[in-house]
C-alpha cells in the first residue's frame, strides 16, 4: 500500500502540473484569441468611421492611418492624443488622389460623414529635435512606418507633438509655458493651442498589434495542444496508480474489517471475563459475611436458651400484672374520656368568655379613643347621647312631615309632566308644518334659480349670437371686400351629397381648430427638430457599434465559461468516479449533464450504484451511502481545483466503521498538500488528527478552548 500510495503521490504532481500548463496555456490563447477579435474589430471600425470603403474603388488609396504605422508598445494613447482626428484618417497618394477621395466622399450616400483624408507629400519641415528634447521626450521617435512616404506624413503630423512622464499637470504647464508645443501624455491627455483634453477615447489597434496578438494567439494555441498531449499520459498514469491503490486499500479495508470484527469480539468476551471476575469477588465476600453471621447467631442462640426457663416465669407473672393493668386502664380510660369531655366544654366555654373580653376591650378602647378625640368625659358624652337623641326624635317627626309634603309635591309633578307632554306633542306637530313649509320654499327656490339660470343662459346666447353675428359682418367686410346683404345673397358652393350648409360649416370650423393658430417658429422647430434626428441616429448608431462589442465580448465570455466549465466537469467527473470506485469497492459512479449541448444552463445529475445494489438514484440509497456518495463528490471538486485549505462539519456523522476507516484515508490523502479543520464526535477521526481543539466549561465559570498536538504526544 506504502509503493501503491507512493506512486499514486508522484503521478498527481506530474498531473497537476500537465493541467496547470493546459490552463495557462488554454488562458493565454483565450487571452491572445479575444485581443487579436478586439484589434480586428477595432481596426474595421477605424476603416468603417474613415470611409475607407468608400474609397476602396478609388485610384492612390493607401489605407488608413492606424493601418500604416508601428507604435511602440505602451505608445498608443500618446500617440492617438498627438495625431488627434488625424489617427481615423485615410492615407492617400498625392493631392490628386486626395481630391478624388474627396469628392467620392462628398457625393457618396453620406454613411462616411466626418471622414479626414491624409495626403502624402509636402507639409512643413518638423520642428527642431533640440527644442522638442528639451521640452520633452518627442512622440515621432515612438511612431514609424515601413510604407515610403508615411515617415514623412508622420514628421507633418507629430512635428509639434512632444510627451511627458508626468501627470496631466506637468503636461498642462508646460503646454502653457510654450504654446506652440502639442503636449501630450502616456495616458492620453492632450494640451495645445486648439483646446485640452484628459484621457482618450480608446487604444489605437495597428496592423502590427494585430499581427503580433494573431501570431501570440497561435504560438499559445499550439502549447495549448501540446499541454492537451501531456494531460492525457499523466491521467492514466494517475488513474492506473489510483487503480491500484484502491484495490490495495479494498483489501486493507477487508482484513480491517475482520481484525475489528475479531477485536469486537475479543474485548466483549474480556468485559464478560472482568464482569465474573468482579462478581466472583463479591459473592466470595458474602459469602464471608454469612460465614460470620452464622457463628454469632450460633453463640447467641446458646445464650437465649439458657436464659428461657427465667424468662417463662417471669412472662407468667407478668400476664397476671397485665390483667390487673388491663382492667385498671380501662377505668382510666373511661374517666380520661369524662374529662377530655368535660375539658372540651369548658374550652369552648372559655374560648367564647376570651372573644366576649376581648371584643369589650375593643370596644372600651374605642370609646375611650373617641371619647379622647372630642375633649370630653364620660358625662359629657352621656349629655351629648341625650341631645342626640332628642334631635332623632325631632327629625324623626320632620321626616313624617316632608313625607306628608313629598306626596303633595308628587302629585303636583304628575300633573306638570302631563302638561310637558301635551306641549311636546303641539310643538312636535308645529315643527313637522314647518318643516314642510320649508321643504316647499326650498323647492320654489329651486324653481325659481333654474328659470333665472335658464333666463341667464338665453342672455348669453343672444350675445354670442350678435357678436357672432358681428364677427361674422366685419370678416366679410375685411376678408372679402363684400357687403354682408350680398353675402347673404350669394350661391352656396357645391355640398357633397347628403351635407348641409350648416353641417359643412361646422366641419370647417373644427378642421381651423385642428389645425390650430399659425406658428411662426415652425421652420426653427423643424430645423431644431431635423439636428435633434441627426443626434439620435448617431447615438443609435453609437448603441449598436457597442451592441456588437458588447456581443463580441459575451461571446467570448461565455465561450470561456463554457470551456472552463467543461474543463472543471471532465476534472471532477474523472475524480468523481474514482473516488466511487474507492469509497464502493466495486461500485460504480458518474457524473452527467442534464444539457451537453448547452453548457451554460446545463444541470448535473449525480449517479452511484454500491456493489451488488441495481439502483443508481441517490433517494433509493441509505443514509451512509448518500453520505459516501456527497463524500465523493465534495472531495472530487478538492481534488480537481484544490485549495489551501478545507472545513468539514461532521461529515462522517453516519458512516460505520469500515465507511469511517475509507474516510480517513481520503483525509490521509488531502492532508499532504492542505490542511483540513475536522468537526468531529468519532474518536478514529479525532486518532487520526495532528492537533486536538476542544471547548470546556467548568461548573459556574466560562468556556475555554483547550488544544493538544497528538502527533507530537504521541
Amino acid at each position: 500500500l506504502a509503493g501503491a500510495r507512493e506512486q499514486r503521490a508522484s503521478a498527481e504532481p506530474v498531473l497537476a502540473a500537465a493541467e496547470a500548463r493546459l490552463r495557462e496555456a488554454e488562458q493565454a490563447r483565450h487571452s491572445w484569441a479575444a485581443r487579436a477579435d478586439a484589434l480586428g474589430s477595432a481596426l474595421d471600425e477605424a476603416r468603417a468611421q474613415a470611409g475607407a470603403e468608400r474609397l476602396a474603388g478609388v485610384a492612390g488609396v493607401v489605407g488608413t492611418l492606424v493601418e500604416l504605422v508601428d507604435i511602440d508598445e505602451g505608445w498608443e494613447d500618446a500617440f492617438e492624443a498627438a495625431a488627434g482626428e488625424a489617427v481615423a484618417a485615410v492615407v492617400v497618394d498625392g493631392a490628386g488622389a486626395a481630391r478624388t477621395a474627396l469628392g467620392a466622399l462628398r457625393h457618396g450616400d453620406g454613411s462616411a460623414v466626418g471622414a479626414a483624408v491624409l495626403a502624402l507629400g509636402g507639409g512643413r519641415a518638423p520642428a527642431s529635435a533640440a527644442l522638442h528634447t528639451a521640452a520633452g521626450e518627442p512622440v515621432r521617435a515612438h511612431v514609424g512606418s515601413r510604407h515610403p512616404g508615411v515617415d514623412a506624413l508622420l514628421d507633418t503630423l507629430l512635428a509639434d507633438a512632444v510627451a511627458v512622464d508626468g501627470g496631466w499637470e506637468q503636461a498642462l504647464d508646460l503646454a502653457l509655458a510654450d504654446p506652440g508645443l502639442v503636449v501630450v501624455t502616456r495616458q492620453g491627455d492632450r494640451f495645445a493651442t486648439g483646446g485640452w483634453r484628459v484621457g482618450c477615447s480608446g487604444t489605437v489597434a495597428t496592423r502590427t498589434a494585430l499581427a503580433e496578438a494573431q501570431c501570440r494567439a497561435a504560438t499559445a494555441e499550439h502549447d495549448a495542444a501540446e499541454a492537451a498531449g501531456a494531460v492525457g499520459p499523466a491521467r492514466a498514469a494517475l488513474a492506473d496508480a489510483r487503480a491500484a491503490e484502491a484495490d490495495l486499500v479494498r483489501r486493507l479495508d477487508a482484513n480491517e474489517a475482520r481484525l475489528a470484527s475479531a477485536t469486537t469480539t475479543l474485548e466483549r468476551r474480556r468485559s464478560d471475563l472482568a464482569d465474573a471476575e468482579v462478581e466472583r469477588d463479591a459473592l466470595s465476600e458474602h459469602l464471608g459475611q454469612l460465614a460470620e453471621r452464622q457463628e454469632s447467631s450460633s453463640a447467641r442462640v446458646v445464650e437465649l436458651e439458657s436464659l428461657l426457663p427465667a424468662l417463662e416465669q417471669e412472662e407468667a407473672a407478668g400476664v397476671e400484672r397485665l390483667a390487673v393493668a388491663r382492667g385498671a386502664r380501662a377505668r382510666l380510660a373511661s374517666r380520661a374520656t369524662a374529662m377530655a369531655t368535660l375539658r372540651t366544654d369548658l374550652e369552648v366555654r372559655f374560648g367564647a368568655l376570651e372573644e366576649r373580653r376581648t371584643m369589650l376591650v375593643a370596644r372600651r378602647t374605642e370609646v375611650a379613643d373617641r371619647l379622647r378625640r372630642s375633649g370630653g368625659s364620660p358625662e359629657v358624652a352621656g349629655a351629648r347621647r341625650a341631645e342626640l337623641e332628642r334631635r332623632a326624635t325631632t327629625l324623626a317627626r320632620l321626616a313624617t312631615s316632608v313625607a306628608g309634603h313629598l306626596a303633595v309635591v308628587e302629585a303636583g309633578l304628575g300633573r306638570l309632566h302631563e302638561h310637558r307632554r301635551r306641549h311636546r306633542e303641539a310643538l312636535r306637530a308645529a315643527v313637522a308644518y314647518l318643516d314642510a313649509l320649508r321643504a316647499q320654499r326650498m323647492s320654489t327656490e329651486r324653481r325659481l334659480t333654474d328659470v333665472a339660470d335658464r333666463a341667464r343662459r338665453a342672455e348669453l346666447e343672444a350675445s354670442e349670437v350678435a357678436l357672432r353675428l358681428e364677427t361674422a359682418v366685419e370678416g366679410v367686410r375685411r376678408d372679402l371686400d363684400a357687403d354682408p346683404l350680398a353675402a347673404t345673397g350669394a350661391v352656396c358652393p357645391p355640398l357633397p351629397d347628403g351635407v348641409s350648409a350648416a353641417d359643412r360649416a361646422t366641419a370647417l370650423d373644427r378642421d381651423l381648430r385642428a389645425m390650430g393658430p399659425v406658428n411662426p417658429l415652425a421652420l426653427e422647430e423643424l430645423n431644431d427638430l431635423e439636428e435633434r434626428q441627426r443626434f439620435v441616429e448617431e447615438q443609435l448608431e453609437d448603441v449598436r457599434s457597442g451592441r456588437r462589442e458588447l456581443s463580441k465580448v459575451i461571446t467570448a465570455v461565455d465561450a470561456e465559461i463554457a470551456s472552463s466549465f467543461a474543463a472543471a466537469y471532465a476534472d471532477v467527473a474523472t475524480a468523481f468516479s474514482d473516488l466511487v470506485a474507492l469509497l464502493f469497492p466495486g461500485g460504480s459512479g458518474q457524473l452527467r449533464l442534464t444539457d451537453p449541448d448547452n453548457l451554460l444552463e446545463t444541470g448535473i445529475e449525480v449517479e452511484a450504484r454500491p456493489s451488488g445494489k441495481s439502483v443508481r438514484k441517490l433517494s433509493l440509497l441509505s443514509g451512509g451511502e448518500r453520505s459516501l456518495v456527497a463524500l465523493a463528490f465534495l472531495f472530487a471538486v478538492f481534488r480537481s481545483r484544490p485549495s489551501p485549505f478545507y472545513l468539514l462539519d461532521e461529515v462522517e456523522a453516519a458512516l460505520d466503521d469500515v465507511n469511517l476507516h475509507r474516510f480517513i484515508g481520503l483525509i490521509e490523502e488531502f492532508r499532504t498538500h492542505a490542511q483540513l479543520l475536522v468537526v468531529t464526535h468519532q474518536k478514529r477521526t479525532m486518532e487520526a488528527a495532528d492537533c486536538l481543539y476542544g471547548v470546556t466549561m467548568s461548573p459556574g465559570g466560562s468556556s475555554k478552548v483547550l488544544s493538544e498536538r497528538v502527533r507530537a504526544a504521541t
